[in-house]
């Protein structure tokens, strides 16, 4: 019987084992994030310095959808967030995180707006004049 009892505990030490690999990512997924990654940084830079659009606006909304995104494959390939780990706990977790994501999002762009529509107009004279 203490045969068995031993034959069981060296079983579940390897299971614990193997699903705590199964945990982390492969190579291939590191690089698929890593690549993945850097085309949702390259592609606003390219928006901004080649004035892709005329508006200002529409180019300041796509660079904090590709943002937005980018934060999402930061969390699936980097924080290996899928819905069956940690008993569904991780999806929660994603959840709050878009949620807060949005407030920050949308709270900068309101403070943004108002600080830009309060601001005092400049005449170039005073402008000038400044130290």
């Amino acid at each position: 019987m203490s045969s068995n009892a031993h034959t069981d505990h060296s079983d579940d030490g390897h299971h614990g084992h193997s699903s705590h690999a199964a945990d982390h990512g492969t190579f291939q997924s590191y690089m698929t994030g890593f690549i993945l990654s850097v085309v949702l940084t390259a592609i606003p830079f390219w928006l901004v310095m080649a004035k892709v659009f005329d508006s200002p606006i529409v180019t300041a909304g796509l660079i904090m959808l590709m943002g937005a995104i980018q934060i999402v494959v930061h969390m699936v390939y980097f924080l290996h967030l899928n819905t069956k780990s940690e008993g569904g706990w991780n999806m929660m977790a994603f959840i709050f995180t878009m949620v807060l994501v949005v407030i920050a999002l949308s709270g900068s762009l309101w403070v943004m707006h108002n600080l830009n529509i309060n601001m005092m107009p400049m005449s170039p004279e005073m402008m000038r004049n400044m130290p």
